[in-house]
Formats: structure tokens, C-alpha cells, sequence
């Protein structure tokens, strides 16, 4: 073949896969040659400049937003950009995405993963990559049980994915998420089999959990599985509660402490979680705005990897407090 029907057969090849989006096996059997020569052309065109290739990255505000978030709670922001046509489902799978990787390249051998059963855990998992370790394990911080299920299968679904990519040992957390008495609860605590669980809590390296919200696009597990009852629900209003984190419910301004279900309450505290290095908060969604502003407030989190629309949200919310507080 001359030099110019070469150059012809390169621009053919490269129109139909870059132009008519035509992939290489279809291209190779209208020009009857192999998948293998139809890749060799391509790459052909791209080296004679016959191919430019640009890339037009999604204008984004991830670093200013993650700068101001930062200034204002102390925590090291991570902002996932996502394109403002990204629905909600979207933008949970990014974050859960980036909070995998993350994740992965902290734990190590011979180190504690604390992990809080939710709808945004399960992304997580899903988007685990394999990593083995040895030494490790991996703890269930709150309860999975209520009245209506035993929740064991879907805590262990969960805690069986971290294990299993981690080959870590996994402790089960088999107590309500909330108990009916606040009694019931100071008893348990005082039985070995679950002393042993909240002792592994306790010597965790890493802490990794979510946001609950009321409501949502996405509903959070806790208020759409069945955990609370009505009676609870108007609890939770009537005492200005915004939503939780590890199942323990906060106002906006972050207390938490007199709140009256957190006596019945299994996950850790705010104060509990903050004896733990690093705790790692993922985070997609608007309804999640006024919950997380309320744990950053409450000290709950070191580590916060969120969706630029979400992180956007956070950061008007910072201001218009803070605008509010220079008028007083």
C-alpha cells in the first residue's frame, strides 16, 4: 500500500472509532482485518498526529469549597467533583467511589476498622477493591436489630464485604439498635460478650460512618427500616433533632447529650467517637446539609469526603451562620 492510501485507511479506521463510535471488532470485520491491527492503526493515527485527543475536565470549586470547610471545622475536606446534572443516586456513587479508595489506603495490618451500618457503608463496600492484610479486623459500632427484624443478615452482609476485601477478622455487633429501655441497655454493656465487642470499638484506628437525615431522596437506613416508631419519630421533633451519626441523634448546634432515645441508643457517642484518630464521614445529598453541619459542630469528624453539590450546600449554610452570628 503507497504512502497516501496508508494515511486514507488510518483516517477511515480512526473516523469510524472516534467519530461513528463504532467499536474495534465491528471496525476490523467491515475492513476484514484483526481486532489487534484495527487497535495498531489507531494508535498509528494518534503518534502522526492524525488523532488529537483533549480533554475538557468540569469546571470545579472542589479545592476553594474544601479550603473553606477546612478553615471552619479543622477537618481535611475531600470534594469529589460531580457535574451539576448529577442526581442524587450519582453522587452517592462517587462519594462512595472515592471514600473506598480512600479507606484502602489507610487501613493496613494490624489495625482497627470501626464500621456504621447505612445506606452510604453499603455503597462503600460495593466499591471495595482487594487489599489483604494481616492482623486486622474490622467491628460493627452500633446495633441492626429492632422489633420488626433481627438485622444480622444485613449487618453481615456489610461487615462480610470490608472482611472479606480486607481478610480482616469481623466483630458483629449483635445488640438492637435500639433498645427498648435505657435500663436494658447499662445491663448489656455489662455482659462480657458484648464488653469484648465494645472493647474492639475502643481500640479501633479508624472510624467510618455517614450522616443519617429524616428525609431525603435517599432515605437514611435508620429512619426508613423500620428502627424507630411513630412515637419515636415525634420524640425526635419535639426535641429538635436534625439526624445522627452511628444512630446517636444531634440538634443543629451538635448537643446531643440529653437527648432522650440516645439513653436506648448503641453507637458510640460523639465523644466516644472522638478518642479515635481518624473519623472518616462520607457524605452525598441535600438533606444531609443541616445533620452534617450539625456533627462537624458536634466534633464527630476528622476525615470528610463529600460531593461538590453537597459541599457547595455546606459551605452557604457556614456562611449565612456566620452572618447571622455578626448581626447579634
Amino acid at each position: 500500500m503507497d504512502t497516501s492510501g496508508h494515511e486514507a485507511m488510518l483516517l477511515s479506521v480512526a473516523s469510524m472509532y472516534y467519530l461513528q463510535d463504532m467499536k474495534m471488532e465491528a471496525i476490523g470485520a467491515q475492513l476484514h482485518m484483526s481486532r489487534s491491527s484495527v487497535s495498531r492503526l489507531l494508535k498509528e493515527a494518534r503518534e502522526k498526529g492524525l488523532v488529537e485527543i483533549t480533554l475538557r475536565p468540569t469546571p470545579t470549586k472542589a479545592p476553594g469549597i474544601s479550603q473553606r470547610i477546612a478553615s471552619a471545622f479543622g477537618v481535611d475536606a475531600q470534594v469529589v467533583p460531580v457535574p451539576d446534572s448529577a442526581d442524587e443516586a450519582e453522587r452517592l456513587e462517587q462519594v462512595a467511589r472515592a471514600t473506598a479508595r480512600l479507606v484502602t489506603n489507610w487501613f493496613d495490618s494490624d489495625m482497627v476498622l470501626g464500621i456504621a451500618w447505612g445506606t452510604t457503608l453499603s455503597a462503600i463496600g460495593r466499591h471495595l477493591t482487594k487489599k489483604p492484610t494481616r492482623g486486622s479486623s474490622v467491628v460493627q459500632l452500633n446495633g441492626a436489630m429492632n422489633n420488626r427484624t433481627s438485622g444480622v443478615e444485613y449487618a453481615a452482609t456489610l461487615m462480610s464485604r470490608f472482611g472479606d476485601a480486607f481478610d480482616a477478622t469481623v466483630h458483629l455487633f449483635p445488640v438492637p439498635a435500639f433498645f427498648d429501655f435505657a435500663a436494658t441497655r447499662r445491663a448489656m454493656w455489662r455482659e462480657r460478650s458484648v464488653a469484648r465487642v465494645l472493647d474492639v470499638q475502643r481500640r479501633a484506628d479508624i472510624m467510618l460512618f455517614s450522616i443519617g437525615a429524616i428525609a431525603g431522596e435517599i432515605p437514611s437506613h435508620v429512619y426508613s427500616a423500620g428502627y424507630l416508631e411513630a412515637d419515636d419519630i415525634a420524640t425526635l421533633a419535639h426535641e429538635g433533632v436534625v439526624g445522627d451519626v452511628c444512630t446517636v441523634f444531634l440538634r443543629a448546634d451538635g448537643s446531643y447529650e440529653d437527648l432522650s432515645l440516645n439513653e436506648r441508643a448503641t453507637g458510640p457517642t460523639p465523644a466516644e467517637l472522638q478518642s479515635v484518630s481518624r473519623r472518616v464521614c462520607a457524605v452525598a445529598g441535600d438533606s444531609k446539609i443541616v445533620p452534617l453541619l450539625a456533627a462537624l459542630r458536634a466534633g464527630t469528624i476528622t476525615q470528610l469526603i463529600i460531593d461538590e453539590q453537597t459541599a457547595t450546600g455546606l459551605v452557604s449554610r457556614i456562611s449565612a451562620s456566620e452572618s447571622s452570628l455578626s448581626r447579634r
